[in-house]
């Protein structure tokens, strides 16, 4: 089974939460939050990894004690520890983390107007087709999100990151039963999709390969 956590960020806006927090992860982890420049920015990798902590934490293991490794394409792995993947992602003011036995992607937008440009530049034919079909702008930029963190989590779920052109593959949208499907020619392996919606005014998808037991619905996860 594939999980996915989600945490608020914003109660890392407490500097000495912040420091304590930071404290208990790895020096990979604190090294690539010291990086970044701006608070907000390390509140949300700070929240990232304390999410991939505490989904460790069913399988007996602490982030602070693991070790990574860099795959070919720049997605980090566990060293000693291939039955378990995971992915991380954050946007506005949360944190989400998917972990299980199948390669994993994830990825949360928050939704904003305007970007139908995007879209228009990135997406397949098929995908702006589906997209332009809903009369209200609004439901347009909705359905713009849906697409955009669907083709995300499939780029990291295939470990490819953005060496995989987006409009190389395409999300396809049944009406009928609201599941989505991806047409890719990556490889010969079928790549199952869950959106969710517990997180008002965000779009959250996730992609397992060859998996159909991703969980429902995100379990969100207190941070102090």
């Amino acid at each position: 089974m594939t999980y996915t956590y989600y945490a608020d960020v914003r109660c890392l806006d407490n500097r000495t939460l912040f420091r304590e927090k930071l404290q208990t992860l790895s020096p990979y982890r604190q090294q690539k939050i010291a990086i970044l420049r701006h608070d907000r920015d390390k509140n949300r990798s700070l929240a990232a990894g304390l999410l991939l902590d505490h989904a460790l934490g069913t399988f007996g293991l602490q982030e602070r004690s693991v070790e990574y490794e860099i795959g070919e394409w720049g997605k980090p792995v566990l060293k000693y520890h291939p039955e378990i993947c995971f992915s991380l992602s954050h946007s506005g003011d949360y944190a989400i983390c998917t972990i299980g036995d199948k390669p994993v992607g994830n990825d949360i937008e928050r939704v904003k107007n305007g970007r139908l440009k995007v879209a228009d530049r990135f997406f397949a034919k098929e995908e702006l087709s589906w997209l332009y079909e809903a009369e209200r702008e609004e439901e347009q930029i909705l359905r713009m999100f849906r697409i955009w963190t669907m083709k995300e989590s499939f780029v990291k779920a295939i470990g490819r990151g953005m060496s995989l052109a987006l409009q190389d593959f395409a999300i396809r949208m049944d009406g009928e039963s609201g599941r989505a499907r991806v047409r890719h020619c990556v490889d010969a392996k079928y790549y199952h999709m869950r959106e969710y919606r517990e997180i008002a005014g965000y779009c959250t998808a996730v992609c397992v390969q060859e998996s159909p037991d991703i969980a429902y619905g995100m379990i969100p996860v207190e941070l102090y």
